[in-house]
């Protein structure tokens, strides 16, 4: 390890380590800050800068009283932030969800440098369709680096469910930590006539999302196409 960095962020890493590696699972606790300088002979000062940064990294939260817990990021309401799924009624509602396709493939360039996989890796890629009361609504590309996720490769695709992270972390024993999302508007292609039913040309709002876990290694790519009809970006300021 390289000495020249400070000590603080040195043990910033070996903690991500071990939260990446689910010593600690989302949710449990982590040894007070005490525990932890007696553990790795520093100062509490120390080891408080250490968990600053993971707490600023969003890999940890603090509670009063309580101590650090590692943090489990929700993103079951991202889409209800850019889509409007809602009933008749207004009540919202999670999508049906639809495994389209599974294929373990070559990765093309884009998966090789989206996670830096060595050239003639092979990926995982799922077609996946959004519905709700049968029409439509979000068409989406999900791209899963193999290793990780070899065991998703010939399980029943009926298991996968509405929500991938819980199923990526019960299969394969990887959490989400955290994503980032871009949001662009594009014109509908072929694909987008015979995924979602719209009219040819017509506007299309395209998220792509990048989510990575604790140790910030990007585990899976997703591009969600939706036509702009059902689009309504919300969000909360305060």
């Amino acid at each position: 390890m390289d000495d020249r960095i400070p000590r603080y962020h040195r043990l910033r890493d070996q903690l991500a380590a071990r939260i990446a590696a689910l010593e600690w699972q989302p949710h449990d606790p982590l040894p007070t800050e005490q525990e932890l300088a007696l553990a790795y002979d520093l100062a509490v000062g120390t080891v408080r800068k250490a968990v600053d940064l993971l707490e600023r990294e969003g890999l940890v939260e603090r509670f009063q009283g309580r101590g650090t817990f590692v943090r489990r990021a929700t993103f079951d309401r991202s889409l209800f932030r850019f889509f409007r799924f809602h009933a008749p009624n207004g009540e919202r509602r999670v999508p049906e969800s639809r495994i389209l396709e599974r294929v373990v493939t070559k990765a093309p360039k884009a998966v090789v440098a989206r996670f830096s996989l060595k050239s003639g890796a092979k990926a995982i890629r799922l077609a996946r369709l959004r519905l709700i009361d049968d029409t439509p609504i979000v068409a989406e590309q999900i791209w899963l680096p193999y290793e990780p996720f070899a065991a998703l490769a010939d399980c029943p695709v009926e298991e996968f469910g509405p929500l991938l992270y819980p199923f990526y972390e019960k299969r394969c024993a990887r959490v989400v930590a955290r994503a980032d999302e871009r949001l662009t508007v594009e014109t509908a292609n072929a694909t987008d006539v015979a995924a979602l039913g719209v009219p040819e040309h017509s506007p299309i709002v395209v998220i792509e999302r990048v989510a990575f876990g604790y140790d910030g290694a990007p585990l899976e790519w997703r591009l969600s196409r939706g036509a702009a009809q059902h689009f309504a970006y919300e969000i909360e300021i305060r």
